[in-house]
């Protein structure tokens, strides 16, 4: 009969705080992730009736629209895969200036440095997704690691080339 060793109380102590942390983070990691996705899907849902009551839906309100998709998508990845993609983040970024820069437009109708800034920030935002995928596509951070998919018509950020 082989004999067995028995860990030290310590040791097994330990593993259990270690167990019952681990179940206590994954347990707020999901319930706060529940209740972002709830909120953007409630803002979301409010924001479309205002939309419905009001009898027309401008060009900010479409963006409007398409930063919550962004938001909820990211939610949604972050869920799975315990990842957040930083190009979402920057896609956010982008729709809110073109947000701004449109609703300022459409209600000042007078040029601006201030539209050039925007526009430059934008601009200077598009680079940095060009830089993070180079970066994602030249440098893996490991195999199988492509954890936001692409939209439609990008590549993904895997190096595979089979």
């Amino acid at each position: 009969m082989p004999t067995r060793t028995k860990e030290p109380l310590g040791s097994r102590l330990h593993q259990q705080a270690d167990r019952l942390g681990n179940l206590l983070v994954s347990t707020f990691h999901f319930m706060a992730l529940f209740a972002i996705g709830g909120v953007i899907a409630w803002a979301a849902l409010g924001a479309f009736l205002e939309m419905i009551a009001d009898g027309q839906a401008d060009i900010d309100d479409v963006l409007l629209l398409f930063i919550y998709l962004e938001l909820g998508a990211m939610v949604g990845i972050y869920f799975r895969t315990n990842h957040m993609p930083v190009r979402f983040l920057i896609y956010v970024a982008i729709t809110a200036l073109t947000r701004m820069m449109i609703g300022d437009i459409q209600h000042h109708h007078r040029p601006d440095m201030g539209i050039i800034y925007v526009a430059g920030s934008i601009l200077l935002l598009a680079l940095s997704i060009l830089v993070v995928r180079y970066g994602s596509h030249r440098f893996p951070s490991g195999p199988h690691r492509n954890v936001a998919p692409a939209r439609a018509g990008e590549q993904d950020d895997t190096t595979d080339e089979h």
